[in-house]
């Protein structure tokens, strides 16, 4: 070990621990969906590509969640609903993607009607990220001020995608 590990915390850093909450999240419900609707498709070369991505995300979710032992922490968990969680955190996640797609669309156009017509978009997504995120904070189901909360929140999720059978 070089002196530069010497002096690395055993813990991970803040900033990293809510990247690696975001990418935990997101593929969780991105796999919990998957799962529910595998059933549902028919094309066999697709249905594959659907089982590889399944694999994919539980692999990276296991992998993912071996770093949350290094996460800082602080305090006891709360009990969630889970369904109303996953519901809650599938809209918290298109509302956000929605808000990062239109930023981008926007400095692609050229034409003003069309700039108008994004940017008046934009601030509709914007409004229904803040709203879907107003609302989880109050039931708990996103407690973004605490971080153990957020991270066991993550974990139990995670988890459940995982568990879910298709």
């Amino acid at each position: 070990m070089n002196n530069s590990d010497e002096r690395q915390p055993n813990h991970l850093a803040w900033h990293e621990t809510l990247e690696v909450h975001e990418l935990v999240a997101f593929q969780s419900i991105g796999l919990m969906k998957l799962k529910m609707f595998i059933g549902e498709v028919k094309d066999a070369e697709l249905r594959k590509i659907y089982e590889h991505t399944i694999k994919g995300l539980e692999n990276n979710l296991e992998e993912l969640l071996r770093f949350y032992s290094l996460a800082p922490r602080s305090e006891e968990e709360a009990e969630r609903d889970m369904d109303t969680g996953f519901f809650a955190g599938d809209l918290l996640a298109f509302a956000k993607t929605a808000v990062r797609n239109y930023a981008i669309a926007i400095t692609e156009t050229a034409t003003p009607a069309l700039r108008e017509t994004l940017n008046k978009q934009l601030q509709a997504a914007i409004r229904t990220h803040e709203m879907i995120f107003n609302y989880m904070y109050r039931k708990s189901l996103y407690p973004s001020y605490d971080l153990e909360k957020l991270l066991q929140n993550d974990i139990r999720l995670a988890s459940k995608a995982i568990k879910l059978r298709y």
